[in-house]
């Protein structure tokens, strides 16, 4: 007997009781014959209907969204923005979600993650489950804190800026992002034609006026002249990802922890204008760097952990960066040049840190892209026998996963601290310290 081939079931609509969240934006449920949907637009408790968005007769899964609200949960609110719900600009997450409902999503997602990933409760990463607003974040319900420093907005076929919608490459055409900064939003690049053009993306940097877009032409396309409602530097972004000036700085000057910070051709900067004020702070109240330690400075970035690590173990103290963007590592030695106890080495960091030599450090600081660390790079780090290791997360599942190697290489978590650094989304960023189990 043959399988027959999978019918498509987009369309189909399901009645169901809204089950847990999970990660990624989504709450599970499933229809009555036992398939689970992931479905978005909605909330735990909740009774909808479920409009299949993907999947067929034979995924393991459906996604879908939620187009009718049966019974509603508490924290649900009118969403603010008039580009979100089904079908529409897939950016944020909850919308239709009260901030403290959104935060606890949050937390549920973390407890799972952590859970399932690593066997681990918050007791024992000594973290009271919440996850903390940051300063100025707590606004009046139905109203969005204006946190986006960066927006990229791709360009619809009629060049017009907009956002994807979701899990899509369709655009989705808006005249104002919420969740964009003061400083993206007076740009005016929801007011402009961009022909040619397939992505734009703004940014505002904080603690300066500096304004830069970068923008990313169709196959073949030419830049349109570039005339905004604020001051800008442009930068062109080739097939291959390579950046080139067009005109003014290729950089802009980001301001966090009493320093001023060069961050060139869209390089890698928290998005969120109080993030590297707040993980800084975070992480050195883990660390508690003292005089004349020797601290690593891991996925360094444009240098900002190793900045504070320097200032605090002093002119006998000495840190090493390690980072694989070469624009970011220049950048990183123009920020600390007035350092000279600062080193920073390019290159990836399983095989650089080989490399150098080093066979013990006091302190570590690591900052890994989404992907997270890896088992290869954390039995590197806990090598070293740091009596400190501080590792900063944007992607719970990824800290889950390292976290268990660590405990694996005789670490365990002192403290670990949550942060709403992507309010409106289901992003968010957490520092977990750790120390050698004694």
């Amino acid at each position: 007997m043959h399988d027959e081939t999978p019918e498509s079931l987009v369309g189909e609509e399901y009645e169901v009781e809204v089950g847990p969240v999970a990660h990624g934006g989504h709450c599970i449920a499933r229809t009555a014959e036992g398939r689970v949907l992931f479905v978005r637009h909605t909330l735990p408790g909740e009774r909808v209907v479920a409009q299949v968005t993907e999947g067929d007769t034979g995924s393991r899964f459906l996604r879908a969204d939620a187009v009718r609200v049966l019974e509603a949960a508490k924290d649900r609110v009118e969403a603010p923005c008039p580009f979100s719900g089904p079908g529409r600009c897939g950016g944020c997450d909850w919308q239709h979600v009260a901030p403290g409902g959104q935060r606890r999503l949050k937390s549920a997602v973390l407890t799972e993650q952590l859970a399932r990933l690593a066997g681990l409760t918050p007791e024992d990463v000594g973290w009271d489950g919440t996850v903390e607003p940051a300063p100025g974040d707590k606004v009046a319900k139905g109203e969005v804190p204006a946190w986006r420093t960066r927006v990229q907005y791709a360009v619809d076929d009629e060049g017009r800026a907009g956002l994807r919608k979701h899990r899509s490459h369709e655009v989705m055409p808006i005249d104002r992002c919420l969740i964009a900064a003061p400083g993206v939003t007076e740009l005016g690049v929801e007011r402009r034609s961009w022909p040619q053009i397939a992505t734009v993306e703004a940014i505002a940097a904080t603690g300066s006026h500096d304004r830069q877009v970068l923008l990313t032409p169709e196959p073949g396309g030419r830049l349109p002249l570039v005339e905004l409602d604020r001051p800008v530097s442009v930068m062109r972004v080739d097939e291959a990802g390579g950046v080139h000036r067009v005109h003014g700085r290729p950089f802009v000057r980001e301001r966090a922890v009493e320093r001023t910070w060069r961050v060139g051709a869209g390089g890698f900067w928290q998005v969120h204008h109080k993030a590297p004020g707040l993980l800084v702070e975070a992480v050195m109240q883990g660390l508690m760097p003292r005089k004349g330690e020797m601290a690593l400075d891991l996925y360094c970035g444009v240098g900002l952990f190793a900045g504070a690590l320097a200032e605090r173990v002093g002119e006998t103290g000495a840190v090493l960066g390690i980072e694989s963007g070469k624009r970011a590592v220049e950048d990183a030695r123009h920020n600390l040049q007035d350092l000279d106890r600062v080193r920073i080495e390019q290159g990836k960091v399983e095989q650089v840190l080989p490399r150098t030599g080093i066979t013990e450090a006091d302190l570590v600081v690591l900052d890994p892209p989404r992907a997270g660390a890896g088992q290869r790079t954390v039995r590197l780090v806990a090598a070293l026998g740091a009596r400190r290791i501080a590792y900063v997360a944007c992607d719970p599942a990824a800290l889950a996963r390292d976290l268990k190697y660590f405990t694996e290489e005789g670490y365990r978590v002192r403290r670990l601290r949550a942060f709403d650094l992507f309010p409106m989304t289901h992003h968010m960023e957490c520092v977990a310290v750790l120390e050698p189990v004694k």
